[in-house]
């Protein structure tokens, strides 16, 4: 988003769909105006942390304790790498856990590429050795590096299913990661098959006795938007395309 932070928060209040704000975490110059115009606009916060550094799990204890002193209702962390071996990233998530009881606020960590939850397999993987943790569905990353929309992968989505926690409500492609327009006739099937495996996390959490459930539109700028060549200019309008799923995905959560 383009503006200052109060403009930012002025506009997504006026599109009056959205209840709260994902982002990370904001500057130390800008926290104090940043918990204002939550309590001004009456938003929930998703914090985002993104670990990294010489120690991943370090990094992740720091963010996500500092982003607990801004009492989001959820922290959505991009955790490890793909390239971590699994040896390796099995600390990183007892550790992750141990973080999460302490702070006493539920982490899903993102199934987005480059991340330790870069494939239905490995997620699914996870999941079974550590029962407690819990994901963010991006779903959207899954059909860029399967280059499918996972039909052959139903077992581990089921498991995913049960253990997200929040919705990032991206539409993704057999050749990437976000489809120009969502509504765009030409891909109907994409979100198709994305929309029904979130009616599937729905069904999941409902069953477990969860009453209230999170949900970003969260559609990226350039270059996650397409393009055009030579020009650079993107090929739909990046708030209208977020602010068209957030009223359609309205739908679901009634």
């Amino acid at each position: 988003m383009q503006g200052s932070l109060e403009e930012q928060f002025a506009a997504i209040a006026a599109a009056g769909c959205y209840q709260g704000i994902e982002a990370g975490l904001p500057r130390k110059e800008e926290a104090s105006q940043f918990r204002e115009l939550l309590d001004r606009y009456g938003f929930q916060y998703i914090a985002m942390v993104f670990t990294g550094e010489d120690d991943h799990a370090a990094s992740f204890e720091k963010q996500a304790t500092a982003a607990a002193e801004f009492n989001p209702v959820l922290i959505n962390s991009h955790s490890a790498k793909d390239s971590m071996p699994y040896d390796q990233q099995q600390p990183f998530f007892e550790h992750a856990l141990r973080v999460e009881r302490a702070i006493g606020i539920p982490v899903a960590h993102e199934t987005h590429r480059g991340r330790a939850m870069f494939t239905p397999w490995t997620t699914a993987a996870l999941l079974r050795d550590f029962p407690e943790l819990k994901i963010t569905a991006d779903f959207s990353h899954w059909c860029c590096v399967c280059e499918s929309l996972l039909a052959d992968q139903l077992d581990n989505l089921k498991l995913a299913f049960e253990r997200a926690y929040h919705i990032h409500a991206r539409v993704g492609y057999a050749e990437g990661p976000q489809v120009p327009h969502p509504a765009a006739p030409e891909y109907a099937e994409e979100l198709s098959a994305h929309e029904a495996w979130w009616q599937e996390i729905f069904k999941a959490r409902a069953a477990a006795g969860q009453t209230e459930f999170t949900l970003t539109p969260e559609f990226g700028p350039p270059g996650y938007l397409h393009t055009l060549p030579f020009t650079n200019q993107p090929v739909a309008n990046l708030w209208d395309v977020c602010l068209w799923m957030a009223k359609r995905a309205q739908s679901y959560l009634k």
